[in-house]
């Protein structure tokens, strides 16, 4: 079985953006009104508990009790931005990658996940809630997920009601998992 991409760089390539945003924030409390703004959405959008911990180091609070109660992906987070914090340099990388970066990643996990792996399914199942949150394409890539672990491979089906940059995310998945199919 290939081996799974590391779930705490996936989580920091996801988030990069935010991570800066919080640590830039802090350390230029010039941008905490528009931070304030973002957190206020992320509350809305079911990101409570995660929020709540941001508001502790916005407060000042730095211990590692900030983290309690929080899932994995969250705690990532977290912790990400108390290590920028004490040095920025340890920041993850904020560009963005393309699509064709993320489909290899993909295509393993549904492949792990397809063959019973546990984690790979949670993961996988992890990231399809954070696609069904940011809408678009992304929620309607996430919300086939569980399709592709079951097999479906029809582009059609799958990519019903997607623009073209979905599209190509998807037939660039379809196209990854189609390279570990026996021939």
């Amino acid at each position: 079985m290939a081996e799974l991409p590391d779930v705490v760089q996936q989580v920091l390539r996801m988030h990069a953006p935010f991570i800066h945003a919080v640590v830039h924030a802090l350390r230029d409390r010039s941008q905490l009104p528009q931070l304030m703004e973002s957190l206020r959405a992320a509350e809305q959008q079911g990101w409570s508990r995660l929020v709540a911990a941001l508001r502790q180091i916005i407060a000042g609070r730095r211990d590692a009790g900030i983290r309690l109660g929080l899932d994995e992906e969250d705690g990532i987070i977290v912790e990400a931005v108390l290590r920028g914090l004490d040095n920025p340099a340890t920041l993850p990388d904020s560009r963005r990658p393309d699509g064709a970066a993320a489909a290899p990643g993909l295509a393993t996990l549904i492949t792990a996940a397809r063959h019973g792996d546990a984690q790979a399914l949670a993961t996988l199942a992890n990231m399809a809630e954070q696609m069904l949150r940011a809408g678009g394409d992304m929620a309607r890539l996430g919300g086939i997920m569980r399709r592709l672990v079951n097999g479906e491979r029809d582009p059609d089906a799958l990519g019903r009601g997607m623009g073209a940059l979905g599209h190509q995310l998807l037939l660039d998945i379809l196209n990854e998992l189609g390279q570990d199919t026996p021939h």
